[in-house]
């Protein structure tokens, strides 16, 4: 299970109105190519943000659904991109002062990724999530200037 948390230079609730707008997530979401659809309703339990992943034009069209939510501090979410699995996310929102701690708990949970050996899953999901966070970190500090 990858852990991964950086602050954000806003309160969970700036943060949280970008987590429940689902047409924002291929901005901050590495691997996210663009957004198809989003369920009405989004992000409560059982609602599905339709995506595609990869670039183009090797597309490949997929899911994230909601399996829990506690509205402004934290979603579970089933993450869908296959050919390569799917995978458990979860995002928590902190308060820290006048900022948000956001971490991000991801395992791959089915298909190809989640037999690859969990110290290297581990790094690569690490590494995605870092950038995934700076990225979200600069689209909610932009919203909020």
């Amino acid at each position: 299970m990858s852990t991964t948390s950086r602050p954000v230079s806003a309160t969970p609730e700036q943060v949280w109105s970008v987590l429940a707008d689902g047409w924002l997530y291929a901005l901050f979401v590495v691997g996210a190519a663009r957004m198809r659809d989003v369920d009405a309703g989004w992000p409560a339990v059982g609602t599905r943000l339709h995506h595609s992943v990869g670039s183009w034009p090797l597309l490949i069209d997929d899911t994230t659904e909601v399996l829990e939510v506690e509205e402004g501090h934290r979603l579970l979410l089933l993450a869908r991109g296959w050919p390569a699995g799917q995978a458990h996310v979860e995002i928590i929102l902190e308060p820290r002062g006048t900022d948000t701690m956001v971490t991000i708990v991801e395992q791959a949970t089915s298909g190809p990724g989640a037999l690859i050996p969990k110290p290297v899953q581990d790094v690569q999901l690490h590494v995605r999530n870092i950038e995934t966070l700076r990225r979200l970190a600069m689209l909610v500090e932009g919203r909020t200037r």
